[in-house]
């Protein structure tokens, strides 16, 4: 026999359904709910099949976000052989059914199933290691989203105070551009101030500039005051508003400083950090990604599984005589994965950093491909030449 349990996975609960062999279901389908006592039922059912079988079954769910976390997490402790599917992979296995029906029992019933037809690989799990480089980059990612959004409100609040304030700071979200803002946020406080004052009061922000520097920049401040179209009296909830978007600004910038101190100690410990960071245009935040994403190079033996994770693998549509000629991508891997090496192409081509990639991507144009078709087509070389240097532990060697 061939015992399988397939698990429809759910926010908190789970729906079970086993199989003795192809074709031979066991038992009637159940629930079990994700806490303590919820998983042990559940495990008190695995050993029920195993004394029916005689075998161990083997355990298949669907990756769902951080929903199955605790079910993995147990069957990783009581060392049961589990495969973790790709949604789509099953997704597709129950297009096959003619009926349009879609529960719980049933999907459970369906990943059964798609154990017998599918030739499936246990799921290995990232090392420690891994996992928390990978949570890192993702919630640096995460934050880093949030902060550009913080930051056009924070732009815009000001846009309805102080316009003109924008052409004095290079660097409108620098610390002593905001510090300056937060205790002089409109035209009529820089007024108030005297040149001098305001100088001094600015260097006490913690900027290392010179007198004359301060006391220029207080002059600009002034000229800017002088010309904000806003003379009258300021809402108070404007300003308000204003003050609560810098304190936001403050603590996103230090949240983010100390997520990218983080990755940058733990990526340092992998040693394929450095040899992916021998690619030109790929920095530190893009490599760590990076190794975070891919998880180790033992689960691809060929660089076209690396490929197909990263979802750069072209879509094949054939049927009789027509052969499709545009072909997009799958998308069907990581989506950071991708957007990274997306990233380190732009990089790449920025400036001449990359010179490989810069002579693939004008041969790509050469041939008559747009521009965002020749960069995929550079990520997927990319992609390539990632999977051979992590193979062979060599580092990147450009072009001279």
């Amino acid at each position: 026999m061939d015992p399988v349990i397939g698990l429809d996975i759910a926010k908190g609960e789970s729906q079970v359904q086993a199989f003795l062999q192809r074709k031979e279901s066991y038992g009637k389908s159940f629930k079990f709910e994700h806490h303590l006592q919820g998983l042990h039922t559940f495990y008190q059912f695995y050993q029920e099949v195993e004394q029916v079988s005689g075998h161990p079954p083997v355990v298949i769910f669907e990756s769902t976000g951080h929903y199955h976390e605790p079910v993995l997490q147990f069957l990783e402790d009581h060392d049961i052989t589990y495969y973790l599917i790709n949604p789509v992979v099953s997704y597709e296995a129950r297009k096959t059914s003619l009926r349009k029906v879609k529960t719980d029992k049933i999907d459970a019933f369906h990943l059964g199933e798609l154990y017998y037809k599918e030739d499936l690989e246990a799921f290995q799990r990232k090392t420690e290691q891994y996992l928390n480089l990978r949570q890192l980059t993702r919630q640096h990612s995460a934050l880093t989203d949030s902060y550009v959004e913080i930051k056009l409100q924070f732009q815009a609040a000001l846009e309805q105070i102080f316009p003109e304030y924008h052409n004095v700071f290079s660097n409108l979200c620098g610390k002593l551009s905001l510090k300056t803002l937060l205790h002089y946020p409109t035209s009529a406080d820089i007024q108030e101030v005297s040149h001098h004052a305001l100088a001094t009061e600015m260097r006490q922000f913690g900027a290392r500039r010179s007198d004359a520097w301060f006391l220029d920049k207080a002059t600009q401040l002034k000229v800017a005051a002088a010309r904000n179209p806003f003379r009258g009296a300021i809402c108070h909830g404007q300003v308000l508003s204003l003050q609560m978007y810098i304190q936001m600004v403050f603590q996103y910038q230090e949240h983010l400083s100390k997520l990218q101190h983080e990755i940058d100690t733990l990526a340092q410990s992998f040693g394929d950090y450095d040899l992916i960071r021998s690619i030109p245009g790929i920095g530190e935040k893009i490599a760590a990604t990076i190794i975070s994403e891919i998880g180790g190079m033992n689960q691809f033996e060929r660089p076209k599984q690396l490929v197909a994770y990263a979802g750069l693998d072209p879509s094949v549509f054939e049927s009789g005589k027509f052969k499709a000629t545009i072909n997009r991508i799958t998308k069907r891997g990581s989506s950071r994965l991708r957007q990274a090496l997306y990233t380190a192409v732009q990089c790449g081509l920025a400036k001449s950093r990359n010179k490989k990639i810069i002579a693939f991507y004008e041969r790509k144009r050469n041939e008559g491909k747009p521009h965002k078709v020749a960069v995929i087509a550079c990520a997927n070389k990319l992609i390539h030449w990632i999977h051979a240097m992590l193979k062979r532990q060599e580092a990147f060697v450009d072009q001279s």
